[in-house]
């Protein structure tokens, strides 16, 4: 077996929520076993037929690798195992712990890596005697639709690691990025958040409506990012173009420190979103329902255009019988 595919190997996703559940979706695809371990039984009743559901909805049932479950790391058969995913709370102290145990329990050659959003991989492995195999990787919700996946190098991440986990991730028909030092929000989130404290400033001076905000992107220069990033977008549209652009424009964006006006009123009022019913927008349950099911067609309709770019996932060639969930 390659060393550097998911095929067969062995695999540990730690936390079996709504991201631990769809990373375990993505390293089943690229024909991994894996072992989800979540220690609250409704979660892992429900696990099992959300995979199965998700892999033959883009026909990757027949070829996708065994997936079981247990409720502790000490139910985990850990020879073999190869990397572990920890995709539990975003709380740096929970992390931290969980990472100590792991350096104990699993195989010393495992990679081990976290699926923070926000932590550091230096910080949740501080103290830590192998932190050389501690890696960041962070998916983006929904994992198992949006391809990419960042793999972060931490301040004693062994490079090589990273090489491998880039190239193991690919086996899996994701599209993986290596960021090369552990700076606050990585790679893609840095670009988002830059891109969102000017729309919100936007918001706050009255300039545009959330409405239109989300239009100008959508239907704008955001429409051309599905074929053309920002760096190659320049090289179409001409380098002095930009550059001229710039100059006028920079003095002018936000450069604030702290979250717009706009964000923090909701947050003190408790209007999140969806999860209150009430965000920039109103959110009754039969609408919030219609707006999910719109926006997962349309993420599935996107990587439909993206299949020809998208790594190709390794098919099997041993024993078919190897395949499918189990409880």
């Amino acid at each position: 077996m390659d060393k550097n595919s998911p095929r067969n190997a062995r695999t540990v996703v730690v936390g079996g929520g709504t991201m631990g559940a769809d990373v375990a979706v993505v390293l089943a695809r690229g024909g991994a076993q894996v072992t989800v371990v979540d220690p609250h039984a409704t979660r892992r009743e429900l696990l099992l037929p959300h995979i199965a559901k998700e892999l033959a909805a883009a026909s990757q049932a027949t070829h996708a690798g065994p997936v079981q479950v247990c409720a502790s790391l000490q139910d985990v058969d850990w020879s073999g195992v190869v990397l572990v995913v920890e995709c539990i709370t975003e709380q740096l102290a929970a992390k931290q712990k969980l990472f100590a145990e792991l350096e104990t329990v699993a195989p010393p050659n495992a990679v081990l890596a976290s699926n923070s959003s926000g932590f550091p991989i230096s910080a949740i492995a501080q103290g830590l005697a192998t932190a050389q195999r501690m890696l960041g990787l962070h998916f983006f919700m929904p994992a198992h639709l949006v391809p990419l996946v960042e793999v972060v190098l931490g301040e004693r991440s062994d490079p090589a690691l990273g090489t491998w986990l880039h190239a193991f991730m690919r086996g899996c028909g994701s599209v993986p990025v290596l960021v090369k030092k552990d700076k606050p929000g990585f790679l893609a989130n840095r670009m988002q958040h830059a891109l969102s404290r000017e729309a919100f400033a936007l918001i706050d001076e009255g300039i545009a409506s959330p409405e239109d905000v989300d239009a100008a992107v959508r239907f704008g220069f955001g429409f051309r990012f599905l074929a053309a990033g920002p760096v190659l977008q320049r090289d179409h549209a001409g380098i002095e173009v930009h550059t001229a652009a710039a100059a006028t424009m920079y003095p002018t964006l936000s450069n604030t420190d702290v979250p717009a006006q706009a964000l923090r009123d909701k947050v003190t009022q408790g209007q999140l979103g969806m999860k209150t019913g009430k965000g920039f927008f109103d959110w009754p349950e039969d609408r919030k329902q219609a707006e999910r099911a719109r926006y997962d067609t349309l993420l599935r309709q996107g990587l439909a255009l993206l299949a020809s770019e998208l790594p190709t996932i390794e098919p099997p060639t041993d024993n078919p019988s190897n395949t499918g969930a189990r409880a």
